[in-house]
Order: C-alpha cells, then structure tokens, then sequence
C-alpha cells in the first residue's frame, strides 16, 4: 500500500472514532451504513494533503457477501447517494471523476478498498453509464462488477444496463475494467443502431470493438422476435461494422436451411462509403439479371457520388454515374448521366421473319442546381435540364412513368436585381424535345430586362395629397429570343445555323390611376410594343405541279408596331335574399362583377399580311409573313376601336350550422365561385365586327366535388371551310347560342373514410426531382410500401374526368372537331388491418382503350413486408418482393419480376 493512501486510511480512521462518541450504527466491520449518515463520514474530512499526485473520486465494486446485510434501524431513511468524493488517491487511479447514486445504501470496505452500491445503483464514468441492481467497485483491480436482483415472485429485477458511445446492452452479469475499457457479459441483449444481438457471452476488449458468442441477431424489436440470424461468433465495431461468421434464419424459432458463410452487417451513422447492394431479376425479354449494383462514395462534407448499373444475361447493361453536392446556406444541385444499352428478345421470333433482337444505344443527361438567396442576395441561378436520346425513356425497365414520357424539356436561368427592386436582367436557356416527333428545340440564349413602373411627375417629397397627374406611372420590358429547332435523326450542323431564328421585343405601358368614382373604379390605359424578326416568310401560290405551297424564307432585318390605348371601368354589385327563420337556409347573396372597356388599336401591320392561293379550286387563304414560327409571334391585323365587356358572378348561401348548440351558428356554402362571360364589338370593323364568347365556370360541390370548365362561343356562321361568314347565327327562325369553337370540362373529387395520417410520407412525386430521381423514388414507395401506404384509412378513392375540344381548318382546308375524353380512377382498400389493396387505371375515350392499369396488394408484417405490383398496358410488368423493414437488411430481399413490351 502506498505512503499516500496509508496517510489518508489514518485520518480516516480518526474521523470515525470521532463519530462513535455520537453513534453507534457505524461499525469497522461494515455493516449496514444509512445513506444520511454516509455522505457524513464522506465528506467529514475537509483538509487538504500537500501531494502531487491528483485529486480523483472513489470508484464502485459490489461484494456479494454482504447482500444480505440489508436490516435498516427505525427512523433510517433511504435516500439516494450522488456525491463526488475528493480523496486524495495514487496516479494509477482513475482519470475522471465517477459520479454514482444508489436508493438503498452504500457500503466501503476499506481494507479491501471496495465500495458497493444496493438498490437501483447507477455509476456515470466519461461516456460509461452502469445501471444495476447491485454495482461493486474494487479499486485495487480497477473492475466493476453489476448484476440484477430478483422480486418477491423470484422474477428478475433490475438487470446491468451498460452504455458506451451509443450502444446500450442488458446481461445478467456484468464485469468491467473501468480504466482498460475491457469487459465481460453474460447472456447479453445488445442494441447498435437498428440492430438486437443476444450473446451467450460478449467480450469487450476496447471501449469500440467486442467479440460475441453463440449469437442471435435480429431488426425485430420484439422481446420474442419473429426472426433472427443465429451464428457462432461475431465480431462489432462501434458504429461502423458487425462481422460474423457461417449463419443461418430463424423463422419463429424454427430453422431454415439456408447458410452463409459470412455476413458484413454495415452499423454506420450519417452518410458514409459502401457498395450498393444488387436484386436479382429474371425477365423474358432482358434475361437474367443484377439490378442496382453500385457504389457510394462520399468525397467530403460537400460532395458525393452514387454508380449504379444493371447487368443482363441477353448483353444489355445500363449505367448512372449521379454526383450530388451541397454547400448550407450558397448552393445544391446534383448530375446524372446515363448510358444504356438495349437488347430485347423479340416476343415474335419464331412465329415472324423478324430479329431475333432489338438493340438500341441511347444516353440521358440531368443536371439541377439552385443558388441559396442568402448566397447573393438579389442574385439567383436555377437549372432543371432533361436531355438524351429519344429512344432511352422507351427502354427502361419496370417503370411505366418513364415509358410513357415523351416530352423533355429543360431551363437554365440568371436573375439580377438591383436599384431596391426597380430594375431586373434575366438570362435564360430553354430546351424541350418531343421523342415521338425527333424533333429538338433551343432557345438560346434569352436575355429579359425590365424597370418597374417610374412616376415622372411625382415630387420626392410630397406636400398635402397627390395630384391626379402624379399618378401617372411609366414602365419597360424588353426581351430577346434566339431559337434552334432540328431533328436528332438528321443532325447537321450548317442545317442548325439555317435554322436560326431571333427576334426582340419592346414593352412600354403607361397607366394612370384616377381616385373612384362614386361606386366605379375607372382606370386609363396606353401602351406601345415594338417587335424585331430576323426573317419573313413569304408563300407562293398553289404549284399545280407539286400539288402544294412552296414557302419561301428572307433573312434580313423587319419591325412591326403596335399601339393601344383603353379605357376600362369596373364596380361590384352585391344582392341578398333572406329566408324564414325556421328554414335550414338562412340566406342566399350574389355578387356581381361587371366591366366594361373603350379601346382603339390602329392598323400598323397591314404591310405584311398577303393571300395566297391554297389549292386548285382556288381559295385563298390570308397570312402574316412575321409567322415564321419563333418565340415571338406577328401582332393581329386590322384596325380595332370598339367596346370590351363582361360579367362574373358568385353565388354562396348561408344555412344554419347542425354542429353548434346555441342553435344560432350559421356556416357559408359556396354555389358557384365564379361564372363569367366576356366578349366585345369593334365598331371599325368592316364585318364580323361582334367578338366571340368566352365562358367560364369553376364551383366545388359540398368541399368535395371541383368542377371547372370554359368555352368558346363564335356567333357567326361558318362557311363549308369553316370560314365565319357575316351573318350571327340568331338571325335565322332558330335561335341560337352560337357556335362551339372550343371547350373544356374538368371535374376531380377524393374521397376518403376519415383523414390521412400526417405522420405518412407523401406518394406524389416531386416534379422538381430528376427523372432518375423520380424513378429511384417510385422504386422506393414501391418497394417499401408501409413507410407510404396509410393503413389507417380503411377506403379511399380519387376519380378525375377531362373532356375537351375543338374546332379548326386543317392542312386540307376542312374543318375538322378533335375531342378527347379520358378519366382516371385511383383507390385503394384495407382488406385487414395489415392488408392493403389497391390501384389506378387511365382510360382513353378517343381510343376506347385502357391505356395504363396498375394494381397492388401490400402486407404489413410488422419487421417485413410484401409488395405485388402489376402493371396492364402497352407496358406490362409484373413484381412481387418481400424483405425486411429495417433499412440495415432491406437489401435481403426475394422478389421476382417480369416485363413485357409492345413496339
């Protein structure tokens, strides 16, 4: 024993000879102590002892020889010990001090240099943390010893509960070297992460990595779960891996023979590098296959990179190299680029002379960035670009959304704002595709720039109330256009450069804003525009020999002008109409919007509207040669000077609320939200001088039920070439509304047996993410359907109709009516309370076919889950998966799928 400790053991002896004048619950042969009494004797000696060796606090150690010493005297009261002792101890004691509490007592051993906390004892040592029955320091070895106790129906009680670093285990006993970090368990039930461990025994031999024996582990949180992993040894990394040797499942506590000869059970937190597990696939079109093999790599804090490929069995692969990075508070953005190869068994082969195989190369970029606002403020960069092959979205497995988008289409854009918001510039580039048509367009580079409205007459300080000159304010906007167009299958690039067409145009309004008259609102308008082309378009007439109309481009430099000048005026009409008290309906009110408008446009545009003869008989047909099909189209000819007017309504009822008990509360209901109806007459016009009807109607019924839809009325006749002729269709015997030009009809309700659970993550996808974004989402949601689907809700259905139409000459001279007609059913049912069935289908009118049917059953199994999913159309796939619900073995998974295509 050391001089120092021999010194303090002495003043310690005195100090509690010096208690025993007073008491006689306190004995050397340590029994029983009460805690009041032992933070006494603690803490009795207060002087200090001149040393260098630092100051360290007592440490815990149970000695089961004195559990049963446990007879409190009356009037003893239990309290929980929780004290730092301050005895002066050698350099080989601890480094930290250990702060410890127990509800029972707390003896000390002296000679034996133990200490023993009973009772719910609890030790905290840097990042250990020791709950226990009973907790036995030895300070001598330095080892810590915790077991549990047991109840009065010998069930146990208060078992060690160990805590290191986040990893938390429960034993029946427990030894611990509170200095080296090793220890040693029995009949362990350990926590990492997502995963549960029960060991025979586990050794820790440093404060990360332990070693267990005759293991189960499991992702179940079960205390019986409903499987686990058995397997001789393991080996645990504190946060970053579990590695074990030959294994085998257990289903319910019965044994399935299937073996691994190892497993890596990946135990990291945040983002961290690793290899992308694989599923298999079988197809009878692809062949066999590995879907999702990849890797992640994380570069820094800042940057990371996902690869993922899928390989077949007939040749054909696929590759996405997805780079992602972020910078909190400057920019986000990610890239994705990919290559396919394709090559399909054709279904066909033997029954047609035909390929055996369809083989296709195409490639598919996407790139999104967005610049923080708090980066630069008045500065902002976005892009959103979608570009590749035509044929790449075709050949895309099992992913119908993809196979049915033909559109692509892409933005870049530079935004500045300076002068406190009164000047804007805006670079932007637009890209969009049509895959079915090969047809690519550019618009490039687009340059907008603008200043908001100036008062030129307004004083900088005012003086008294303005003057109604004041009021007059003046603005600008001026925007460039540049546009590519071409074909991907005829790709040249001097055809490209013939192809350019640019154009520029200027805005410039004045507005005046008068005080109201009365219950009118009168607001003066006057605006001049002024456009630039690059090119006219001239047509020949009808070339018999070709049987068609040549057309003709002139480069050079063209302007045409416009100026318009208004007067509109506008009020709000509002009638009620009361009911009996005892009547449900308390009231009904209509709100009438009426306006009315003066304007006047001269003729400044004649000069490039021609005819043209369109076709052997003769008929001429009327065009502007600034129609060359740019971003920027040619003003409308003739002069106008005449009336605009129009009229929305809105209709809502107030009845008396069912759910209030004073009797007297009322709710609104709204009828109808609007209907209006606006049209106009120009009195300069040397015929047709009345203007078409335009209607529109919007209402929900019962907060349920949207219903939308417009129209557009012609009253005049049309000619066998739907050319208006003079005469308004009401002037005949027959009355008539009019003609339908066009229209539309949408109604949509959803419908559910009560509300969403918000803890549920949406199933919409987020048009904001990229298409490979999009489809590792969908894969998501379908694969894990019970992170999504709500399996509270026991019904709900979503039901959309559109309907729309319209009149027009086409390329023959005839007049023709397209109508399209399609609705959309989706819904799902729980079967169970674990069973979920449900699907969408999209029906096509025009073709009277089913153009998509999708259906799926999903199976909650607490820690598993099952997904069928079954696709009907001209893309037909079928997949079924079951796998666990914990993300550390969701790639443990057995699933089957097939696909079928018709080209």
């Amino acid at each position: 024993m050391s001089q120092l400790c021999k010194v303090k053991i002495k003043k310690l002896l005195i100090t509690i000879a010096v208690l025993l004048l007073f008491t006689k619950t306190f004995q050397i042969s340590a029994k029983y102590v009460p805690a009041n009494q032992f933070f006494k004797t603690l803490t009795a000696d207060t002087t200090p002892l001149k040393t260098t060796t630092k100051r360290v606090p007592v440490v815990l150690k149970t000695d089961t020889s004195l559990r049963k010493d446990t007879i409190r005297k009356p009037g003893d009261t239990i309290k929980r010990i929780q004290v730092i002792d301050t005895l002066t101890l050698s350099r080989d004691s601890l480094d930290a001090p250990v702060h410890y509490s127990a509800s029972d007592s707390a003896v000390l051993l002296i000679p034996s240099k133990q200490f023993i906390l009973y009772g719910q004892a609890k030790t905290n040592y840097n990042d250990v943390a020791l709950e226990a029955a009973v907790i036995n320091y030895n300070q001598q070895t330095q080892l810590i010893t915790a077991f549990g106790g047991r109840d009065t129906s010998n069930n146990p009680l208060n078992k060690p509960k160990f805590t290191q670093g986040g990893a938390t285990s429960i034993s029946d006993t427990i030894v611990y070297n509170m200095k080296s970090g090793k220890g040693l368990t029995k009949n362990t039930y350990y926590q990492e992460g997502e995963i549960f461990v029960n060991a025979q025994v586990v050794k820790k031999v440093t404060p990360d990595i332990a070693y267990a024996f005759n293991n189960r582990f499991t992702t179940c949180n079960l205390d019986t779960p409903h499987f686990d992993i058995k397997t001789r040894k393991m080996k645990l990394i504190n946060n970053k891996l579990a590695v074990s040797g030959p294994a085998h499942f257990e289903f319910e506590g019965v044994p399935i023979p299937i073996y691994i000869p190892f497993g890596i059970y990946p135990l990291n937190r945040g983002r961290h590098s690793g290899v992308l597990a694989p599923q298999f696939t079988t197809n009878d079109q692809f062949g066999l296959g590995l879907e999702g093999l990849g890797f992640y790599k994380v570069l820094n804090d800042n940057f990371d990179v996902t690869i993922r490929s899928n390989l077949y069995s007939y040749g054909g692969w696929s590759l996405n190299v997805n780079p992602r990075y972020f910078k909190r508070y400057h920019y986000t953005g990610n890239l994705s680029f990919s290559l396919q190869k394709t090559k399909i068994l054709n279904a066909a082969y033997y029954s047609a002379p035909k390929e055996e195989f369809t083989q296709n190369k195409s490639f598919f970029v996407s790139w999104s960035h967005s610049l923080d606002s708090k980066a630069r403020p008045g500065v902002s960069f976005n892009a959103n670009v979608n570009a590749g092959s035509t044929k790449f979205n075709t050949y895309v497995p099992n992913n119908a959304y993809r196979n049915y988008q033909n559109q692509l289409s892409s933005s870049i854009s530079y935004n500045k704002t300076w002068g406190d918001g009164k000047y804007n510039l805006s670079f932007n580039a637009l890209h969009n595709q049509n895959d079915n048509l090969h047809l690519v367009n550019l618009s490039l580079p687009n340059i907008a720039f603008s200043a908001n409205t100036v008062y030129p007459f307004r004083k900088e300080e005012r003086i008294g109330q303005e003057k109604w000159y004041e009021k007059l304010g003046i603005s600008y906007t001026g925007n460039f256009f540049n546009q590519i167009s071409f074909y991907d299958t005829a790709f040249n690039f001097r055809r490209i450069i013939d192809t350019i067409q640019w154009g520029v145009q200027h805005n410039i309004p004045i507005s005046l804003s008068l005080p109201a008259l009365g219950p009118f609102i009168v607001s003066p308008s006057i605006s001049f525009s002024e456009r630039w082309f690059g090119q006219k378009m001239e047509l020949l007439d009808w070339n018999t020999a070709d049987h068609k109309v040549d057309t003709v481009l002139r480069k050079g430099f063209y302007a045409a002008r416009e100026v318009q000048m208004g007067l509109s005026a506008n009020t709000r009409i509002f009638g009620t109409v009361n009911f009996k008290k005892s009547s449900n309906i308390v009231a009904i009110r209509h709100e009438i919007k009426p306006n009315i408008g003066l304007s006047y446009k001269p003729d400044m545009v004649k000069n490039y509207y021609k005819e043209v003869r369109a076709d052997s008989q003769g008929h001429k047909v009327r065009y502007s040669q600034l129609n060359t099909g740019s971003s920027i189209g040619a003003f409308s000819e003739g002069r106008f000077g005449g009336l605009t007017f129009g009229i929305d309504n809105l209709f809502e009822m107030k009845v008396r609320d069912k759910n209030d008990t004073s009797g007297d509360g009322t709710r609104k209901v709204r009828l109808i939200d609007g209907l209006s109806i606006n049209s106009g007459y120009n009195f300069f016009g040397d015929s047709l001088k009345l203007l078409p009807f335009n209607i529109s109607f919007r209402s929900t019924l019962f907060d349920k039920i949207s219903i939308t839809g417009g129209a557009l009325i012609n009253p005049y006749l049309t000619d066998s070439f739907g050319r208006n002729i003079n005469k308004l269709v009401w002037n005949g015997d027959r009355f008539s509304i009019g003609r339908f030009s066009s229209g539309n009809l949408a109604i949509s309700t959803s419908l559910q047996s009560k509300k969403a659970n918000k803890e549920k993550l949406q199933t919409t996808v987020d048009p904001t993410l990229t298409p490979d974004e999009q489809q590792r989402q969908l894969d998501y949601i379908r694969e894990n359907p019970t992170d999504f689907v709500d399996f509270d809700i026991p019904w709900n259905l979503s039901l959309s109709f559109s309907l729309n139409f319209a009149r027009y000459v086409a390329s023959d001279l005839k007049l023709k009516t397209e109508t399209n007609a399609n609705i959309n059913v989706n819904g799902d049912f729980s079967l169970t309370p674990k069973w979920k069935i449900g699907g969408g289908t999209y029906f096509d009118f025009r073709t009277a076919k089913l153009q998509a049917l999708n259906l799926f059953v999903t199976r909650d199994m607490h820690c598993w889950q099952m997904a069928i999913n079954i696709n009907i159309g001209n893309y037909k796939s079928f997949s079924i998966t079951i796998n666990p619900k914990s993300g550390l073995l969701r790639d443990l998974r057995i699933n089957r799928s097939r696909s079928f295509y018709n080209f």
